[in-house]
């Protein structure tokens, strides 16, 4: 019998789940690959960047397709290419063997006089990592057809995408933390999940039967019978035997209070899930999801084929767009070194333009709002006002409402003025938090149940007295809104309408008609007087 191994982890996404082991990053031995296969994955990237960059240059990025090609013609170029080839032809590893030329290249580059030559090193190491991930996948193969965990050493929130409706049952991540957005994704898909896993994991052999905990943080490889027949009922407590049920009306609280749910989400399937389980909507839709491995800003079609899916569940209902926003642990490779988040999109009004476009076409059969991020002063939402107004009449649609994200710490306290310019507010707990503590989103120790603390409620609670004041709406779509130690606080605060991962809305229904808006108004007045988290948690009994 095959003894079972077992690697730790930090739950993220929470449940169990049993599946065969996928590791797409698995490159056993030299990558199993020959000269031929080296030199076939360097042709394989120079034609896939030639491709990309016709298709730029006849959408008319000509600046993008220019730094496309350059990628292409260093993937076809000999000094880089031959050496390689010639070291797998002497044994070295193949990975070696390409990092080695890429270095060696990349080192010769760099030590240039031109400023903009030697930049080009990093072009090079770009090529070299394309060519390594087309050599891995080969030897990968593809998911198993059979439900299957997902091992990698940075699961990334399009892998959980893509991979949702094909078998997906977990997701082991190397690296990240519970505020990642791979954890996010994971979370509303309701698909367990562990981060900052042990690096040995990697190296567990690809298709072994697993059990992941994502509750006490384990992966098991070749788990025991008791233990794979313990998964049916931990199933069952976690999960569910079937589709969550639909709310029949909005929840209220136990003294009547009505609570709007609407969901998160970043794909069609998300979306699928969230309305299944009675959704009134959607609260924030993700837009720079499928885009964070793109080589240049998407244009207007590839919008549509992004938000079409989704967009088109959504008649009648809320849908709240939210702007591209590439920051963080979502930055394209070509933002990387530059301006990124709101200021590179305010940057490239042309982007700004072709993303609104497709959102008022794509979005015309629903109840749209747009929704800017990371809004540090009043000139950006000026500026999106206008950019807004003028796609509205371009393509001959009625001019949405457009709201903000509240997820800095300047923008919450001064959040009476930015309701003057806002249709709406919509609370991002996640950075608020992350940065009135001054911890970053990927720290293992972030979580959101730390949007409890004092400081942070007493941001929250300004943005609510504004709102009301100036007759904005406002929400919370943070994952704080999901966590039970926090939910009753925020409702205690006045916040009534919460956008949460799809997979939660059930729990979160079920926990708000047990609270008591009375009570979570006393509790919230007594967290606000608290001076630590800790003293908060001990006056919260999570529903």
């Amino acid at each position: 019998m095959t003894r079972p191994s077992r690697y730790r982890g930090l739950p993220v996404s929470e449940g169990v789940a049993a599946g065969h082991l996928y590791l797409p990053d698995t490159q056993p031995g030299p990558l199993q690959a020959t000269p031929d296969e080296v030199a076939g994955a360097f042709a394989a990237v120079a034609r896939e960047r030639s491709a990309l960059a016709q298709q730029l240059r006849e959408g008319g990025h000509g600046d993008e397709a220019h730094i496309v090609t350059i990628g292409a013609l260093i993937a076809a170029d000999p000094a880089l290419v031959d050496p390689a080839i010639a070291a797998t032809r002497d044994g070295t590893d193949a990975a070696a063997a390409v990092q080695h030329s890429a270095d060696v290249q990349a080192a010769a580059i760099a030590a240039l006089a031109n400023p903009d030559l030697a930049a080009r090193a990093d072009d090079v190491r770009q090529v070299a990592n394309a060519v390594l991930a087309h050599l891995a996948e080969s030897t990968a193969g593809p998911p198993p057809a059979r439900p299957f965990i997902l091992v990698r050493r940075e699961v990334d929130p399009v892998d959980l995408i893509r991979l949702a409706e094909a078998g997906l049952a977990g997701a082991v991540s190397v690296s990240g933390g519970a505020s990642s957005h791979a954890a996010i994704i994971a979370r509303g898909l309701g698909v367990p999940m562990l981060a900052g896993a042990d690096p040995e994991v990697l190296t567990a052999p690809a298709g072994r039967p697993a059990i992941l905990d994502g509750v006490g943080g384990r992966l098991i490889v070749d788990p025991s019978p008791r233990e794979t027949a313990a998964v049916a009922a931990a199933n069952g407590r976690y999960r569910g035997s079937g589709p969550a049920p639909a709310l029949a009306a909005l929840p209220r609280t136990a003294d009547g209070q009505e609570i709007t749910l609407l969901c998160n989400a970043a794909s069609a399937a998300e979306t699928r899930l969230g309305l299944a389980a009675g959704a009134a909507g959607v609260g924030l839709l993700r837009t720079e999801i499928p885009f964070t491995g793109a080589a240049a800003w998407p244009s207007e079609a590839e919008h549509r084929r992004a938000l079409d899916p989704v967009l088109g569940l959504l008649t009648g209902r809320p849908a709240v767009v939210r702007l591209l926003d590439f920051s963080g642990d979502k930055i394209p490779s070509f933002l990387a070194g530059g301006q990124a988040g709101l200021p590179a999109l305010l940057g490239h009004p042309r982007a700004l333009a072709d993303q609104l476009r497709a959102v008022l076409r794509s979005g015309r059969d629903t109840r749209l709002g747009v929704m800017v991020p990371m809004v540090s002063n009043l000139e950006e939402m000026a500026l999106v006002r206008t950019a807004l107004a003028d796609a509205a009449a371009e393509v001959g649609a009625g001019e949405p409402e457009l709201g903000m994200m509240v997820e800095l710490a300047a923008t919450a306290s001064a959040a009476d003025a930015f309701a003057c310019v806002s249709d709406f507010f919509s609370i991002g707990t996640n950075d608020l938090t992350s940065q009135v503590l001054g911890m970053d989103r990927a720290d293992p120790a972030m979580r959101p149940a730390l949007a409890a603390d004092p400081r942070v409620l007493a941001l929250i609670s300004k943005v609510v007295r504004a709102a009301g004041a100036a007759g904005v709406d406002v929400s919370v779509c943070g994952d704080a809104a999901a966590d039970p130690a926090v939910l009753p606080l925020l409702i205690g605060l006045g916040v009534r309408k919460l956008s949460v991962g799809a997979a939660r809305l059930p729990q979160v229904a079920e926990w708000i008609t047990g609270t008591d808006s009375a009570a979570c108004a006393e509790l919230a007045t007594r967290a606000l007087k608290a001076a630590t988290l800790e003293q908060v948690q001990a006056h919260v009994k999570a529903p």
